[in-house]
């Protein structure tokens, strides 16, 4: 039995203008899970940042709800190679939940509930460059698509904006998470088209 949902695997079709290589533009909104979707009650709900020294820094429901929000608007681009354009979201930037994060390690590796990992270089978080958002086009995020919160990496391919977010833990050195381990790429631009190890 597969752990993966339908729609890993498709048609290829022709790329269309200001697409990465190898994409083709969809106007839905895929829904695409290594395991069953979690459940999460918002009273159950939170977000832990964990330095590399174990202190960690965390926020239920209502304090991640009191942070600053934004709307953005951004282009996504899946690794199975649909990419759909003027995406709308809300969420608190990662610039936000980092301020008073003193670190030196330059890793991360993002957790969600159910055991998904995924790495992401500090630097790809910050700078106005990812998101926890809990909204999509003026809508709660459903749970299909990662709701009640998800991370937005908007300018790496989509299986780095994990669904369902948990928490990050700050790493010195950079480590595989789930699909770098099963052979993605380890940073995964779509510009560039990397998608698997090699690329």
């Amino acid at each position: 039995m597969s752990i993966v949902s339908r729609g890993f695997e498709g048609k290829r079709r022709a790329s269309e203008p200001d697409l990465p290589p190898g994409q083709y533009l969809t106007t839905d909104f895929p829904v695409l899970s290594a395991g069953p979707t979690p459940r999460v009650p918002l009273d159950r709900w939170s977000f832990t940042i964990a330095d590399e020294f174990g202190q960690k820094k965390s926020w239920d429901w209502t304090e991640f709800r009191a942070l600053p929000a934004e709307d953005f608007t951004v282009d996504i681009h899946c690794v199975t190679k649909w990419s759909k354009l003027g995406t709308g979201w809300r969420g608190v930037s990662l610039d936000v939940l980092f301020e008073d994060i003193e670190s030196a390690a330059d890793y991360t590796m993002v957790h969600s509930v159910g055991g998904y990992t995924t790495n992401v270089a500090l630097d790809d978080l910050l700078d106005g460059k990812s998101w926890i958002a809990f909204e999509f086009e003026g809508e709660d995020l459903d749970p299909e698509h990662g709701g009640p919160a998800r991370l937005v990496v908007p300018h790496l391919y989509f299986w780095k904006s994990a669904k369902w977010v948990s928490g990050i833990r700050m790493m010195h050195a950079d480590e595989p998470g789930f699909w770098e381990d099963a052979g993605y790429h380890m940073y995964g631009e779509p510009w560039r088209e990397q998608r698997y190890h090699g690329d």
